[in-house]
């Protein structure tokens, strides 16, 4: 990124929303019930989501070369739906019976 306001600004945002998706993860992974599990890994997801926002205006603003960021764009937009669908699935998996 550039030293620019602009791209400290950008720069700051990926690492903040790029850093909630693997702490809110981890968070899930400990979750007591499996509600907890669908409801952090929902976080997760939102978090994910935004950093897939940031790269869209990173690529739209070009600080970066346009191979980079369209890398990492799709990146994340495919961790948002790795997320999502174990969301997803959570929800819509029925406990085994006792």
């Amino acid at each position: 990124m550039p030293r620019s306001q602009k791209g400290r600004i950008l720069a700051g945002q990926i690492g903040r929303s790029g850093t909630s998706v693997a702490a809110n993860y981890r968070s899930a992974c400990r979750a007591r019930s499996r509600a907890g599990f669908a409801a952090k890994l929902g976080v997760a997801e939102e978090e994910a989501d935004e950093t897939t926002l940031w790269l869209e205006l990173i690529a739209e603003s070009e600080p970066l070369p346009a191979a980079k960021a369209s890398a990492l764009h799709r990146e994340s937009e495919e961790l948002t739906a790795i997320v999502a669908s174990s969301r997803l699935t959570t929800i819509r998996t029925k406990r085994p019976s006792a």
